[in-house]
């Protein structure tokens, strides 16, 4: 019996000090990893979780010489029309704590049934935009940027050359909030209007966005599960959908990001899917 005894007592002690070992080995992956972005560089950087869907110009804190490929493809389900997305953009920072993207945003719309009317294809828009990074701080975890993004809009492919291409434009300054809790949670605030001006009556038109994130970073690596609430509030009209995600590193610089929208309170949106292809070309770095 005492044998017994002190065999259980044996097994459990060797399986807490497996367990405190295990706990142990992942914090020190944690710690050699935020050390490998933030402290290892120059200047200071604290790393975030970046949102999949409405994501940034480039890290918060962005240093010189970064740059950054993303391909993105989706599928939204509308009630008289599916619509299929394309985009493909570059962001890079030409000097410290500024990052510039370019961006072409594709749409392509099938309709249900034949009775059913659907949008023309198009390229929506040509979008430029920059961000700049004027509080990073690594000792409360915390970054805000300040940023513009300006749309140039574009006629459906249909009406090339008999109207014109060029059909109004998009005014959309941005503040982003974001904070690491401990080592592995995230949180992240993009919000600021967009102010749409239609050439064609002259109208201008502003919606307020607010989108707000948590993500959990999986230990040791740059894998995450996360959500996004993306809201929009237009003429007394509030909009949101939830974007449950998760993004998984297939090698050093090659991401993948998975993306599902549930929308809430949307007339004629349904379910939405969105994969975001993220490659980061190597670059030179100052120690």
């Amino acid at each position: 019996m005492k044998k017994i005894c002190l065999s259980i007592l044996l097994i459990t002690v060797l399986t807490h000090l497996n367990a405190q070992t295990n706990k142990e080995i992942k914090a020190k992956k944690d710690s050699q990893y935020v050390e490998e972005i933030e402290n290892r560089l120059e200047p200071d950087k604290v790393l975030h979780a970046e949102p999949l869907y409405i994501d940034l110009i480039r890290d918060l804190g962005a240093r010189k010489g970064e740059k950054e490929w993303n391909v993105g493809l989706g599928l939204t389900d509308n009630t008289d029309y599916d619509e299929y997305v394309a985009l493909i953009e570059y962001e890079w920072a030409p000097i410290d704590r500024l990052g510039l993207e370019v961006e072409l945003p594709f749409s392509l719309y099938y309709p249900i049934d034949d009775n059913a009317d659907a949008p023309d294809n198009n390229l929506n828009s040509i979008k430029l935009a920059a961000q700049y990074s004027f509080y990073v701080s690594e000792k409360h975890q915390t970054s805000m940027a300040l940023g513009y993004i300006q749309e140039f809009e574009l006629n459906d492919f249909s009406k090339y050359g008999k109207n014109s291409i060029y059909t109004g434009n998009v005014y959309n300054p941005f503040f982003i909030a974001a904070r690491r809790w401990g080592t592995n949670w995230h949180s992240l605030l993009y919000t600021g209007p967009a102010v749409r001006q239609h050439f064609a009556n002259n109208k201008i038109s502003t919606s307020w966005q607010i989108n707000s994130n948590v993500h959990y970073m999986i230990p040791g690596t740059r894998n995450f599960l996360g959500i996004e609430f993306n809201k929009a509030i237009e003429r007394g009209d509030f909009d949101m959908t939830i974007r449950p995600q998760m993004r998984v590193s297939v090698a050093d610089n090659f991401l993948i990001g998975i993306v599902t929208g549930i929308p809430i309170n949307r007339e004629n949106e349904r379910f939405s899917s969105f994969l975001r292809l993220i490659y980061e070309p190597k670059h030179r770095v100052k120690h």
